[in-house]
């Protein structure tokens, strides 16, 4: 699978010196196109990047998780990618997972990795992530147990369809909801999640913008 010119992995970071050459070192087993995409961080995330030998692009100045992802998706086409798995780079997700990724994409447009509740997963991001998948489910007929997840596969076909102009946390809820709107087949598969640090990512704040936003794309878009 490491040969696999057709699927690329791709990674945004900010700020990430502490996880992310683990990341890239285990993404290596499966992956042989990563692409890192520095959301212009202050520490030596894009210097591990480079020392790792992975395909290292940079913002000059912190433009949000959204445009990190698009920023790499849209190089990855540029090189010829077939299929794209996005995975986070604070240490969070398995990278053991990417086959499992790549055989669910056979004969579907994108797959979703979803988290386990458990006692490790903060409050606010199990309440918040019921509320905006049900929200998804009345708004745009797709039925996810974790709208949040950014561990993710795609086809290219389908990235130009779900393509997202959020450049925040709500970017994966705007995926969804163009998948929605377009009809795309989906799947979903369980993921581990390890929550290592203190809990960062969508907040309440988020979760009230993302529910707000995605009554605007479906009103307006």
């Amino acid at each position: 699978m490491a040969q696999n010119k057709e699927f690329w992995v791709i990674i945004p970071a900010y700020n990430e010196e502490k996880h992310v050459g683990k990341v890239i070192d285990e993404v290596k087993k499966y992956a042989r196109n990563i692409v890192l995409v520095d959301d212009g961080s202050k520490d030596k995330t894009s210097e591990i990047g480079r020392n790792k030998k992975v395909i290292c692009l940079r913002h000059i100045v912190n433009l949000g998780k959204g445009a990190a992802l698009k920023t790499g998706c849209d190089f990855a086409l540029l090189k010829g990618a077939k299929q794209i798995i996005a995975i986070d780079a604070d240490g969070q997700h398995e990278p053991k997972e990417i086959p499992n990724f790549v055989r669910s994409l056979e004969g579907t447009d994108i797959v979703f990795g979803y988290r386990k509740f458990s006692k490790q997963m903060p409050f606010v991001l199990k309440f918040g992530n019921k509320s905006i998948n049900t929200a998804t489910k009345i708004l745009y007929g797709m039925d996810l147990k974790d709208t949040q997840s950014g561990y993710r596969a795609f086809t290219a076909d389908a990235y130009k369809k779900i393509r997202w102009k959020a450049t925040d946390y709500s970017m994966e809820s705007e995926m969804i909801a163009n998948a929605g709107k377009h009809k795309l087949k989906y799947k979903e598969i369980p993921i581990q999640t390890i929550y290592s640090d203190k809990y960062k990512g969508t907040t309440v704040l988020d979760g009230f913008k993302i529910v707000f936003n995605m009554i605007k794309w479906r009103l307006f878009k």
